[in-house]
């Protein structure tokens, strides 16, 4: 069975009749067309979920402009929705803070506006419970005091006006920070804060109980891109969703509508088929020498390695980050113990924050020095077996770096934020969680693990296409992984010596050295912090 270059739209499986969405720009429409279809319900869980986000499909723009015209519509056809938006550390991650109340303003005034006879809008506003325990809390206030003292800063430089604004929209804050009389920002109390370590990291709904959307995105016009990747690199955003039909998807509103209890502590999870593999962690009921919430699931981890000990031929990842030293061991032990295993990994040639926001604080250098360490774990093992690619558009870059990490070979990098693993013609598994600890025993995060060759085969095959890999490499892919390896790696170096225009593909070789010159240890800081 050869694969092809000529994509069904959508394949039947065991667990349902399953649709890969590559970029937004086909998952946004998908997911638009599935709302505006809905006749009963909408039980969702995102970590950023827009409302002034652009509507793209027909069916959308029938009825609007944005999601809020959408929701809005939905609600007065008589369709309830609920939705459980991840909401962060208000000193730590105080921009995505501020991002969530932003929406959740919006998401009500969206019901507002539908008016007191429409369905119901239900929004869990959802920041993980899980706290910092006392002692850690001490040990990190210095460094907590200077991030709040930063935020006072910023909010310090803008005019008055944005500054009530701001505050309005950063709550967490109002035990922190508060304006006097003279509108100057304030701190208000001088010990400890509460930490929150985790978050809810998932990205999927389910419509009527019937159809399930589910990957690694979010709903925001920053993650909008298409197959062409010709924005600029800091809008370039590669993702992947899917949408499945049949029982899973009522599994999938069970775990959700399960959550917000289960991660309190006050209810157990309940149980789930074995394709939906989550990672969920709770409260603690002591959490004093603790810096990590408890775990409950961690089957996304448990799945990749069950996965892993059974391959035998090719390994194919896209992840955002390689940053979980486990991860790095089995595979190691996995090449060491299998001389036909071969992996191809896809990854962005830096971090979002690092490349385009040119952040250079102890958790983005923690962070690129786990990522080095475990890419050098893993080429050790593998040898010319494992080839490491970032994409880069085929066009010189038109501007000056920001960081000298946005630029790769000249080009303006393509971020990839897909969660995507393959394994030999055997296991497709799409969910929001990233290859790093904190993704894999933290977070809460969703996906599907799906036993099928065909869609295997599928998947494989789309994901090469769309990274315009040479079609006899697409082609023998499956059936040849030292070939694939060898025709990936070829046509990556091919291109890395040509000026960007002339380039062919959109893989380069992942060059490791600017994460090994940044990348500092942290040491007594758990590696599931970033």
């Amino acid at each position: 069975m050869q694969l092809t270059t000529h994509w069904p739209a959508e394949i039947d499986t065991d667990l349902g009749r399953l649709r890969l969405l590559m970029t937004a720009s086909e998952a946004y429409p998908a997911f638009e067309e599935a709302v505006a279809a809905a006749e009963s319900r909408i039980v969702a869980g995102f970590r950023i979920f827009d409302p002034d986000t652009h509507l793209r499909s027909a069916a959308g723009q029938a009825i609007g402009r944005d999601w809020f015209d959408l929701i809005v519509h939905t609600l007065r056809r008589g369709v309830s929705i609920d939705l459980l938006l991840s909401d962060f550390d208000p000193i730590v991650a105080a921009p995505i803070h501020r991002a969530t109340w932003s929406s959740l303003r919006r998401l009500w005034a969206a019901a507002e506006i539908a008016g007191p006879d429409a369905a119901k809008l239900t929004i869990h506003h959802g920041r993980h419970p899980a706290e910092v325990g006392l002692l850690p809390r001490l040990i990190l206030w210095p460094r907590v005091l200077a991030e709040l003292r930063q935020v006072r800063r910023r909010l310090e430089a803008m005019p008055l006006e944005g500054r009530r604004t701001a505050l309005r929209d950063m709550p967490g804050l109002a035990e922190r920070l508060w304006l006097d009389d003279g509108g100057r920002v304030r701190l208000r109390h001088p010990w400890p804060p509460r930490l929150y370590p985790a978050s809810h990291h998932q990205k999927l709904a389910v419509i009527d109980g019937k159809l399930l959307y589910i990957g690694g995105l979010d709903l925001d016009e920053r993650r909008f891109d298409d197959h062409d990747h010709d924005r600029p690199g800091h809008e370039t955003w590669h993702d992947i969703q899917v949408t499945a039909e049949g029982e899973i998807a009522e599994a999938a509103e069970t775990y959700l509508r399960a959550v917000p209890d289960a991660v309190h502590g006050r209810a157990p999870l309940p149980p789930a088929p074995p394709a939906l593999v989550t990672t969920v962690s709770r409260v603690r009921r002591l959490s004093l020498p603790y810096l990590s919430p408890q775990p409950l699931r961690q089957r996304i981890a448990a799945a990749i390695y069950d996965e892993l000990s059974k391959s035998r031929g090719l390994i194919y990842l896209e992840t955002q980050f390689f940053r979980d030293r486990r991860l790095a061991r089995r595979l190691a032990s996995a090449a060491r113990h299998c001389p036909d295993l071969h992996l191809l990994m896809v990854l962005p040639a830096a971090p979002e924050d690092v490349a385009f926001e040119a952040r250079r604080k102890l958790d983005a250098r923690y962070g690129e020095f786990l990522q080095a360490h475990c890419i050098a774990k893993v080429r050790r093992a593998f040898g010319s077996r494992a080839f490491f690619a970032s994409p880069a558009q085929p066009r010189r870059a038109d501007h000056r770096s920001v960081s000298g990490r946005d630029i790769l070979a000249d080009a303006p990098l393509i971020y990839v934020h897909a969660k995507l693993c393959i394994f030999d013609s055997r296991t497709t598994i799409v969910s929001s969680a990233n290859l790093n600890g904190r993704s894999l025993r933290w977070d809460t995060e969703a996906g599907l693990r799906i036993q099928d060759e065909a869609f295997t085969r599928h998947a494989l095959g789309r994901a090469l296409s769309h990274w315009r890999m040479p079609a006899e490499v697409v082609a023998q892919a499956a059936e040849n992984p030292a070939g694939l390896i060898a025709g990936v790696r070829e046509a990556a170096a091919s291109d890395v010596r040509k000026v960007p225009d002339a380039r062919r593909g959109l893989l380069l070789p992942y060059d490791s050295r600017p994460a090994e010159r940044f990348g500092r240890p942290a040491p007594g800081i758990p590696e599931e912090m970033v």
